[in-house]
């Protein structure tokens, strides 16, 4: 999978948020290796919460900001039957928001760069079609991925604390 990286202010300058995405791609892929694909293509856009706020009410009726939208555009069984030589296809896009990805890093007691590598693995498998909103089965499987992940990565489990 290519990443398409934008990085918007607020984001500061001293952090590689690109490095960052890729690397958080790279770990994600062996814990989902559909991600893996030659031909998919995803967006990451790391902007403030105003402009997540605006993508929030545009497309999902949710008036706030949030940590991180996810907008799919390839079914998962298509994701599944895509076989890897062909044309480019477009998994979808994700927009993190700094402020709320800032606080809810201070609030988790992590540093933001850790946080946002999970907002992104977070946000790159509800691109691949899961949802933690279906079920609890749905969520403990999509946690799981996260924290495999997050594990390659050297970042500890987020949802550890959990009882």
């Amino acid at each position: 999978m290519t990443l398409e990286i934008d990085i918007e202010a607020p984001w500061p300058a001293g952090t590689d948020w690109a490095d960052l995405a890729e690397g958080a791609l790279e770990a994600l892929q062996q814990a989902a290796p559909e991600l893996g694909n030659p031909r998919l293509i995803a967006s990451v856009l790391f902007t403030s919460d105003a402009e997540v706020h605006v993508l929030n009410r545009e497309w999902r009726a949710k008036d706030k900001p949030t940590n991180v939208l996810s907008f799919p555009m390839l079914e998962r069984a298509d994701l599944l039957d895509l076989a890897p030589d062909g044309p480019p296809e477009m998994l979808g896009d994700i927009a993190l928001a700094h402020e709320t990805c800032t606080r809810e890093a201070a609030e988790k007691g992590v540093c933001v760069e850790h946080h946002a590598a999970h907002l992104i693995v977070h946000g790159l498998l509800h691109l691949a079609g899961h949802d933690h909103e279906i079920s609890d089965a749905d969520a403990e499987a999509m946690e799981a991925l996260e924290t495999k992940a997050l594990a390659i990565l050297g970042i500890a489990d987020p949802y550890g604390d959990r009882t």
